[in-house]
């Protein structure tokens, strides 16, 4: 029996892509009843192109379910800096979900969790006795590369990919995708808004990394640094082991998905019935990639 490919699509990654592409020149592909729909309409051009390209024998969408997380509760500024979503996106959230639906792909989420951890925990759940291909635009989730976990990075346009297996970012970034968090809980993340250690950049952060292997290291190691670093490191060093806690994808979330549910078959008459229902223009070349 060939082994099962299972596609785990970062739903949010692939709609804000989809949205701002278009939203860009004001193209909201709004339809009769009002309803702007450009951000879905490209979220299922992605979704059928990767399909197309990887062949995956099952795909499950996961979501963020609401803005607050456990890392919002452990610091209550995560993501504070980002704004509301534009009006025109807001009606597309459920949309979005309405249209996986139609597609017989399951719709995964869990209050409190993030899309990042219910990929992490699922692609866990699955490594075992599959391949597993995460699907996203958000380079934090190279971290879950493993041995048959490999990252599928969205690039400009449709079907443009960055490939990621454990051998490749290695050569890429010089450090292990396990050794990706420690980085993280260095340099800070401006856009999940923590700041790491302030002070200390990429490249240092890197060089540290390759030298002590992880924060631990670094610590045990602290009177080895300049003055300069060890002094921020122990200034910040709270945040520090906070931020790691931040940059971790959780992959113990309470959700599940049984494969049974995941496999990638597409009712072609609930589809049809969605798409004229959301009044997509030229699905024929919408859905070339699905027969």
């Amino acid at each position: 029996m060939a082994q099962n490919r299972i596609m785990l699509v970062d739903g949010m990654a692939l709609l804000f892509r989809a949205f701002y592409a278009t939203a860009m020149s004001n193209y909201f592909m709004v339809n009769s009843k009002g309803v702007p729909t450009n951000g879905v309409y490209g979220f299922v051009k992605h979704l059928f192109t990767a399909v197309d390209t990887y062949q995956p024998s099952h795909v499950i969408c996961c979501w963020d379910m609401g803005s607050t997380t456990f890392r919002n509760e452990i610091f209550p500024d995560y993501k504070a800096n980002r704004g509301e979503p534009p009006v025109e996106l807001i009606p597309q959230f459920d949309l979005v979900k309405e249209v996986t639906a139609s597609l017989d792909i399951p719709n995964v989420g869990v209050k409190g969790y993030e899309a990042d951890d219910c990929i992490g925990t699922l692609s866990q759940a699955y490594k075992q006795d599959a391949e597993v291909l995460v699907l996203t635009g958000d380079q934090d989730m190279l971290q879950l590369l493993d041995a048959n976990i490999k990252v599928i990075l969205l690039k400009k346009g449709y079907g443009n990919y960055g490939e990621y297996q454990p051998h490749t970012f290695e050569e890429e970034k010089g450090i292990t995708p396990a050794q990706m968090v420690d980085l993280k809980a260095l340099m800070g993340d401006s856009s999940d808004n923590y700041p790491g250690v302030r002070g200390i950049g990429e490249k240092t952060a890197l060089k540290m990394l390759k030298e002590h292997g992880t924060i631990e290291g670094i610590l045990e190691n602290i009177a080895s640094l300049t003055k300069g670093q060890k002094e921020k490191i122990e200034r910040d060093m709270e945040m520090l082991h906070l931020s790691r806690k931040l940059a971790r994808i959780e992959c113990a979330a309470d959700v599940n998905c049984s494969l049974e549910d995941a496999v990638y078959h597409i009712n072609r008459e609930a589809m049809m019935t969605k798409f004229t229902e959301l009044e997509f223009k030229n699905i024929s070349s919408l859905i070339k990639a699905t027969s």
